[in-house]
């Protein structure tokens, strides 16, 4: 269940963005040749929405395969998988050799899995006639299709909202029912044994300095990564590729990796913060890249006729043009930094004093007691509204038809 709630988003990104710019004609020309519209759906809309579901499932997939906290916090020893074999043997048995090896199976077998959809992908895409979503959208024009648009709307509102809404209310409850600010006040406190001596007030304050630190090492990394793209000619794919690595890794595998690269680092919060921002930066090349592929070059060469230094010419043509994005890149990451899990858990030492928001969550519902279980409802409240305002100013200032992910 938890699995299924994390990715109906994915489906609905991918599929509702490729569905909502389909060319409204083809299915129009079917309904002229008398075409009900259960067999334009199956023959016409559902062919050509094939590739995206199936990318979709595929993504979903590899989600699920990679997935690590759902399954540590929700499936304990019984349900173990890849992902927490990897951080059980080395963090707990104290076997980085087999680590190393499911590590490395894990990766290999990834690797297989997008090698070969890429290929099937090249051979079933097809050209298709796509039209801005605003030319596509329809009202419905009959009363059964509002009220079954309006359904379904409520039937997933609730679906998502539900669990939300049920974590920031037990977080301002009690066992009894009663109304209690008590577990955020109790944030404050910290007790030997719990999250390793540091309050939680600390863990937040730590995430928060470490996200803010990450939009900045990330930015500056991932806005010259897409201007090096944005350059590049032949070898644009693999060098797109390559920095793409870090998303289509596990977090487990690349905290792993981390940790032996950087085993000077491991009393360091240097750590965190590189291990933090080689997950954020590909988000912001994603943000930022298409749209600096989008700028004219001859506004470039205007100003440079007009005796601006190169300089100039990035401030003055380029950054306004990219702020938008910018800001999208930096959302991105302070919220992908604020929710990492994952890489952190390998980097930062129990006893380091730089624990995270999410491995304070970990450590209290790990341990017994009303009151952590209490406190770490407060501060998965705190961090999933954190993340909510970040993904509401995505939506806000990117652009509507580029940049997608």
């Amino acid at each position: 269940l938890a699995h299924a709630f994390y990715n109906i988003t994915i489906v609905v990104r991918l599929v509702g963005g490729f569905w909502a710019n389909l060319n409204p004609n083809l299915g129009d020309s079917a309904r002229i040749l008398g075409a009900r519209p259960l067999r334009q759906f199956w023959e016409i809309t559902l062919p050509l929405l094939r590739p995206v579901l199936i990318s979709a499932a595929i993504l979903i997939f590899l989600f699920c395969f990679t997935s690590f906290g759902v399954v540590l916090i929700l499936g304990g020893p019984a349900f173990s998988t890849i992902e927490t074999e990897i951080y059980r043997q080395y963090v707990t048995f104290l076997r980085p050799d087999i680590a190393g090896a499911l590590s490395l199976l894990q990766i290999v077998f990834t690797f297989i899995l997008m090698t070969t959809y890429a290929r099937w992908q090249q051979r079933a895409t097809v050209a298709l006639s796509f039209r801005p979503q605003q030319a596509s959208l329809r009202r419905p024009d009959t009363l059964w299709k509002q009220w079954l648009l309006s359904a379904v709307v409520l039937s997933m509102g609730l679906v998502m909202s539900s669990p939300l809404l049920a974590l920031i209310w037990r977080s301002l409850t009690t066992r009894e029912g009663t109304f209690t600010f008590d577990y955020y006040l109790l944030l404050q406190t910290s007790r030997v044994g719990q999250t390793a001596y540091i309050a939680p007030l600390t863990a937040v304050l730590n995430s928060l300095g470490f996200a803010l630190l990450t939009v900045l090492t990330a930015g500056l990394l991932g806005v010259s990564s897409a201007y090096v793209l944005s350059r590049a000619g032949r070898g644009r794919r693999w060098l797109d590729a390559g920095l793409m690595l870090p998303l289509g890794a596990s977090a487990v595998t690349l905290g792993f990796g981390y940790v032996v690269t950087f085993s000077r680092l491991r009393t360091s919060p240097l750590l965190v913060l590189i291990a933090h921002t080689l997950v954020a930066m590909p988000f912001i090349v994603r943000a930022v890249l298409p749209v600096m592929l989008g700028i004219k070059e001859s506004l470039r060469e205007a100003a440079a006729q007009l005796g601006a230094p190169p300089g100039r010419v990035w401030r003055e043509v380029d950054l306004p043009i990219l702020s938008r994005a910018l800001l999208v890149g930096a959302i991105f990451a302070f919220t992908v930094s604020m929710g990492e899990f994952g890489a952190t858990s390998f980097v930062a030492r129990p006893n380091s004093g730089f624990q995270t928001l999410p491995i304070a969550i970990e450590r209290f519902l790990g341990q017994p007691g009303a009151e952590l279980f209490g406190q770490a409802l407060a501060l998965s409240t705190i961090l999933m509204l954190v993340c909510a305002v970040g993904f509401i100013g995505i939506e806000r200032f990117r652009y509507a038809d580029i940049g997608e992910f």
